[in-house]
């Protein structure tokens, strides 16, 4: 990667990708995207005035072209689409945006001879898939509109591979925790909000039922996984799109035990959100990542443990508490 575009930058993945890509390859190799400002979002003025931003609604294959062009892009960091828990209420929104979207930049790297990064999701699994340890090949009959997209998603950037040998790279990334931005609507969000209720309130409702295992991740390691697999020798590659990616698989209650060693007086409750918990339930409770690991040499840093003292200290910073 030497000069990268990256859609739907200020996104909870986007927000921080950026600047740890900027910091890889400078300020001014990595073009910012999305279709606003972002306005009231976190870090976007930092990504906006820290190195080039450009207005892309990736439904206009001609904006990602011009920008393209414009920088001399050789990788697209494509990360523009609508989440699980949104994406039910507005399916066919959903279906334009993560799917024609797709289309358009998938078109733009065959045009320009890019690489190109798709993320997938564990939600391109569903109630039939193997529940623990799923395996990387397995049967994918997801009964959401977002892992419906994400399969196609997958399906879409394969063809483009073997079709026209552009170079598609992806991960199923698991629910994703972060302190520096919040997240966008998914089904795993209550993983980033209960640590933000611990500090602030000392209590928290949770919306999954307690025993709901999912696979989840800390940001540090989601953003190092698209730097090591874009990075990885292409030979090496037998898989080349959503790799299984896995760190820590866990259950409301378990998150919770493991604040309250830190905040004794934390307490939680269940107002189980039937919508959210349908989702939950159709996906895996974790997943196998060997591929990922013996392909490109995947290795995750944090556990719950280590995730939820490094969350509480840098919230703490972050929240004046």
């Amino acid at each position: 990667m030497k000069k990268i575009l990256v859609t739907g930058a200020l996104g909870q993945i986007g927000s921080e990708l950026v600047l740890k890509l900027r910091d890889i390859y400078g300020e001014k190799n990595v073009v910012a995207s999305s279709r606003s400002t972002g306005k009231g979002k976190e870090n976007s003025k930092e990504i906006i005035e820290s190195g080039p931003f450009e207005i892309v609604d990736v439904l206009n294959p001609q904006q990602i072209a011009d920008i393209t062009k414009k920088y001399d892009i050789d990788t697209i960091i494509h990360l523009a689409s609508i989440l699980s828990a949104v994406g039910e209420e507005k399916p066919h929104v959903l279906w334009n945006i993560n799917m024609n979207g797709l289309y358009n930049a998938l078109e733009v790297a065959r045009e320009n001879n890019c690489a190109i990064f798709v993320p997938s999701s564990i939600a391109a699994f569903g109630p039939s898939t193997p529940k623990d340890l799923t395996p990387q090949d397995t049967i994918q009959r997801p009964t959401t509109i977002y892992g419906v997209s994400k399969v196609s998603g997958e399906l879409l950037c394969d063809y483009y591979y073997e079709r026209f040998g552009v170079d598609t790279r992806g991960v199923r990334f698991p629910g994703l925790i972060s302190y520096k931005a919040l997240p966008g609507g998914g089904t795993t969000d209550y993983a980033v909000h209960i640590y933000y209720e611990a500090l602030k309130t000392k209590e928290f409702t949770c919306n999954i039922k307690e025993g709901t295992k999912m696979d989840m991740m800390y940001m540090p390691d989601a953003l190092d996984s698209v730097v090591d697999l874009m990075e990885a020798d292409a030979s090496k590659l037998e898989h080349r799109n959503a790799f299984n990616i896995a760190s820590m698989s866990f259950g409301p209650e378990e998150i919770y035990e493991e604040i309250k060693k830190q905040i004794p007086e934390f307490t939680m409750k269940y107002d189980v959100d039937p919508v959210k918990q349908k989702i939950a339930e159709s996906w895996p409770n974790s997943l196998d990542d060997n591929a990922a690991r013996n392909e490109w040499g995947w290795k995750p840093k944090y556990n719950l443990e280590t995730m939820t003292t490094d969350m509480l200290e840098k919230l703490k910073e972050k929240l004046n508490i």
